[in-house]
């Protein structure tokens, strides 16, 4: 008998969301910004995998920040280069 782990569900691991055409295009016009200016996170990232997220998607991490309560990150998932 195997259990399946999800890895969303690890304390350490936080919240990742692909976010809707709408949410991204205003993203980029707030920081003028293309998606390619964005930092990349490759497809078979676990997280990535577990939130069904294809290259070219754009997600968005929540974290808990001690700081400022709440803190959001931004990802392009792009495919992991051929070796």
């Amino acid at each position: 008998m195997s259990t399946k782990l999800t890895v969303l569900d690890h304390v350490m691991v936080p919240e990742h969301k692909i976010m809707s055409e709408e949410d991204v295009s205003k993203l980029l016009e707030r920081y003028n910004i293309t998606t390619e200016q964005l930092p990349k996170i490759y497809h078979d990232d676990p997280a990535v995998k577990e939130i069904g997220a294809n290259a070219d998607d754009v997600i968005r991490i929540i974290r808990a920040s001690h700081t400022a309560g709440r803190a959001e990150a931004y990802r392009l998932v792009v495919r992991r280069p051929k070796k």
